[in-house]
């Protein structure tokens, strides 16, 4: 399995954001896919996609500013199926390349 971590920073937030100026927490991700050609294929259009400032985005929960996942579905999970964001889901990769 391939396993992608990304470390976000905390900061503040930029013209465009939610509520520009304000403070964000950031946070440690994780997300997995499968060690395979596709798996690999995959890998390579997300890290474009995070270079482009694409995977992320500024949410307010409860009052407080935070990072969370963008509208790129990831996997967060090695097992536990569609529902819980992990796999099985043999529709996945498909679905994700799409998005890209």
């Amino acid at each position: 399995a391939l396993r992608l971590l990304f470390k976000m920073l905390s900061s503040c937030s930029k013209v465009g954001d939610p509520r520009p100026g304000q403070p964000y927490k950031g946070g440690n991700f994780c997300a997995f896919l499968p060690d395979n050609r596709e798996g690999q294929k995959t890998a390579v259009l997300l890290r474009k996609a995070f270079e482009r400032g694409l995977t992320f985005q500024i949410k307010s929960c409860n009052g407080e500013e935070r990072v969370a996942w963008g509208l790129i579905p990831h996997k967060t999970s090695w097992d536990g199926g569609k529902a819980r964001n992990g796999y099985p889901d043999a529709q996945y990769l498909r679905e994700v390349c799409t998005v890209l």
